[in-house]
């Protein structure tokens, strides 16, 4: 049985996340990188809808940030 833990530190299945739902749609730009110069613009005219949809395409990008903090950690830990 897969626990929790598993999923959240399984590298192939965050990237595959990142790939698919964290950069979709792919053209003309990734739907995350117009969500995030929107909110860098002052985040005018985002209704409740651009904020999940912002929330919806990040989650894959902040497992990933999360899991090569998590890796860099432990290694650090391993050669002190």
């Amino acid at each position: 049985m897969t626990s929790s833990k598993d999923i959240l530190n399984n590298p192939n299945l965050i990237l595959l996340l990142i790939v698919t739902l964290g950069l979709a749609p792919y053209v003309p730009e990734p739907h995350i990188w117009g969500k995030v110069k929107w909110i860098t613009g002052g985040a005018n005219g985002m209704a409740a809808m651009d904020w999940f949809d912002f929330v919806l395409h990040g989650t894959p990008w902040a497992l990933g940030i999360r899991l090569a903090i998590v890796r860099l950690i432990n290694t650090l830990k391993k050669s002190s």
